[in-house]
């Protein structure tokens, strides 16, 4: 047996099976599921996804799995992206930030593709999202600095790690998920720009394409295609080309003795997951102080380098799309301080080039506090003084967000968000059926029959 670290990945996978999970990572696995279903359902209205359903059309194939919204049944491969790019297009699914951050429900569409296509329950989706958020959270944890700090996006990560989902769920043997990861992994590393500067489409459609690549990878490796084994520990594997100081063990050590999904959190914002502390903080202090524009000069945030950096530099303050709106910490704070809320609303974009709203960019000032930095990632500490007109001052310091497992979404907002996304495109009995059945998700016999209850019936 080869010694490495995705030899061990791949022999663990093998054997994880529903019995081995505890109730609190199934009912969280359920929890999960819900909220990605909703921002799929909202994710389906969205012009990139038009765009991606228009092409996936022309190049898919027919097969068994399912296209959320549409109810189309194609191949697996194309249902893999065009899942995961409802899920993710509008930055309102799931959040895991330890070193690195990341999105474990981007890989879901991996499970549900692979458990379609291999006629699975409710059960195997259950242990594939469980094994997804796993290795996709410690795949965060194990570089020192994160990827994103190396200058390389988290959709990295997401290649190595769909493809062992999507094995999983089809059976594969462990070598033959260990090439997977190979082939994925050595063909999809990604470039940070696509989150640095001026924002495009691309933004939220790189980590889609990762769990894509694990899907075809998968489907590869069934076949007896191969692929590089030292992908990640070897010579010019992720570490050995990405530089010093990872902590290898963190990949295996302790697996099924406790579950990282039930360590992840969720968005009450559909924004980028730095915003999400400042908007609490500013929505807190402008409702408490019963305060409007007018009565505001200034709005200092102290947070990371890594928010400054990558949230306000200049051309976030001047956002014309919704994938630099909902990146640009001076707009979600304007918009927070004008509306009272941050919601799909904020961004569409006659809200985002509204007078109202762009008058009071620049009374925002983002600054890097390296005492913040210090207590990050245990803590997404920041802190924000609004300045009035009169001279007052009101500062709040807040530790963590809404949705950060410390302080969660309660199943009923999980249902509420869920309603809200999915209202304009599906009925209440509609809905109501969905929820339902997620809910029991391990007394489903076909993952088929949940996917069927995914299908939009207004249009």
């Amino acid at each position: 047996m080869p010694d490495t670290i995705t030899a061990k990945m791949a022999q663990w996978a093998t054997t994880l099976t529903y019995d081995d999970l505890s109730e609190s990572a199934i009912h969280q696995a359920r929890r999960y599921l819900l909220d990605s279903l909703g921002c799929a359902l909202g994710g389906y209205v969205q012009e990139d996804v038009h765009i991606a359903l228009k092409v996936l059309g022309e190049i898919g194939g027919s097969g068994p799995c399912t296209v959320i919204g549409t109810g189309h049944q194609t191949d697996a491969v194309t249902a893999s992206l065009a899942n995961a790019l409802m899920i993710r297009v509008m930055d309102y699914n799931d959040i895991y930030w330890q070193a690195d951050p990341s999105h474990p429900s981007d890989i879901i569409p991996a499970a549900m593709a692979g458990c379609e296509r291999s006629g699975l329950s409710g059960k195997e989706l259950i242990t594939g999202i469980v094994l997804g958020h796993e290795f996709e959270m410690r795949m965060c944890e194990f570089a020192k600095p994160g990827i994103r700090e190396r200058g390389w996006h988290h959709a990295t990560l997401t290649a190595f790690v769909a493809p062992i989902v999507m094995g999983q769920a089809i059976g594969l043997s462990w070598e033959q998920i260990q090439h997977a990861i190979g082939i994925s992994a050595s063909r999809h590393a990604t470039l940070g720009a696509v989150t640095a500067g001026k924002l495009t489409m691309m933004k939220n459609t790189v980590d889609p394409m990762a769990t894509q690549s694990g899907v075809f990878a998968a489907l590869l490796a069934a076949e007896g295609y191969t692929g590089p084994e030292h992908v990640l520990d070897g010579k010019e594997g992720l570490m050995h080309c990405l530089g010093p100081d990872w902590d290898l063990d963190l990949l295996v050590d302790g697996l099924g003795e406790s579950w990282r999904i039930e360590r992840c959190g969720m968005k009450a914002y559909p924004a980028e997951a730095l915003t999400h502390t400042p908007i609490s903080a500013v929505i807190d202090i402008v409702t408490e102080q019963d305060l409007s524009p007018d009565n505001v000069e200034k709005i200092r945030i102290r947070s990371l380098a890594r928010a400054a950096d990558i949230l306000a530099d200049p051309s976030k303050y001047d956002p014309r799309s919704k994938e630099s709106a909902d990146h640009s910490l001076p707009y979600v704070i304007a918009a927070a301080l004008v509306d009272r809320q941050v919601t799909p609303l904020q961004f569409k974009q006659d809200r985002i080039m509204s007078e109202d709203i762009r008058s009071q960019l620049n009374k925002v000032e983002v600054v890097a506090d390296p005492e913040i930095e210090a207590v990050f990632p245990e803590l997404q500490r920041v802190i924000v003084t609004i300045t009035t007109t009169d001279g007052q001052e009101y500062t709040k310091q807040l530790d963590y967000p809404k949705g950060d497992p410390r302080n969660p979404l309660t199943d009923a907002e999980i249902e509420e968000k869920f309603d809200t996304l999915a209202e304009p495109v599906m009925s209440s009995d509609a809905r109501s059926r969905l929820k339902d059945a997620v809910w029991h998700l391990e007394d489903a016999e076909s993952v088929s029959d949940i996917m069927a209850l995914c299908k939009a019936d207004i249009s």
